[in-house]
């Protein structure tokens, strides 16, 4: 498989130049990381608050987009509209951070249900080298869908926030393992 972006000397050199400081962000994430899912009730309300920002910024963005460059074009209610939505879309999440994290939780258990299914029935059909893994990724997805649903309405306070935390955890960690190995090079 061709690599699509591959390293000079010079950019293996800044690479080991600047190890510790790839450490550094390694270890940040990870006590990040921990202390979300330690707190994953509270990391999921801030990440729901964060992305209503998100929506609500962009929607602001969009509204002046839309009288400076389509006020006289014909795609300006459509574009109106859609920085309407997201404006609105914002203010819920932001205002109403409970009902939202457990919309959203929903829709992550039916979507993880859905995929898990797909990579069985995929899997299963298909029987690619390796597809025993695939299976078993579809069990587990499917697995957790149903969990996250079982476990409702409690669910809807931690799982994003459990989500959130594990993925600075790993990122963290895959952080701290470059740190590593850009130190251990022979550059």
């Amino acid at each position: 498989m061709p690599l699509l972006f591959k390293m000079t000397n010079y950019d293996m050199r800044v690479f080991k130049k600047n190890w510790g400081w790839i450490l550094a962000w390694g270890i940040v994430l990870g006590i990040l990381g921990c202390l979300a899912i330690s707190a994953a009730v509270f990391t999921t309300l801030i990440s729901i608050i964060f992305l209503g920002g998100v929506l609500f910024a962009s929607g602001l963005i969009m509204t002046i987009n839309t009288f400076q460059y389509w006020l006289q074009k014909p795609g300006f209610w459509s574009h109106l509209i859609v920085s309407l939505l997201y404006i609105a879309a914002g203010i819920v999440l932001m205002f109403t951070p409970i009902p939202a994290a457990y919309s959203i939780t929903i829709l992550l258990a039916i979507f993880f249900i859905i995929i898990g299914l797909f990579r069985l029935i995929t899997a299963a059909a298909f029987q690619l080298p390796s597809w025993g893994w695939s299976f078993l990724s579809g069990i587990i997805t499917l697995l957790l869908g149903i969990f996250i649903l079982a476990q409702l309405p409690a669910s809807g306070f931690y799982i994003i926030g459990l989500f959130v935390g594990i993925d600075l955890l790993i990122a963290g960690w895959a952080f701290i393992m470059l740190a590593l190995l850009a130190k251990n090079s022979q550059m």
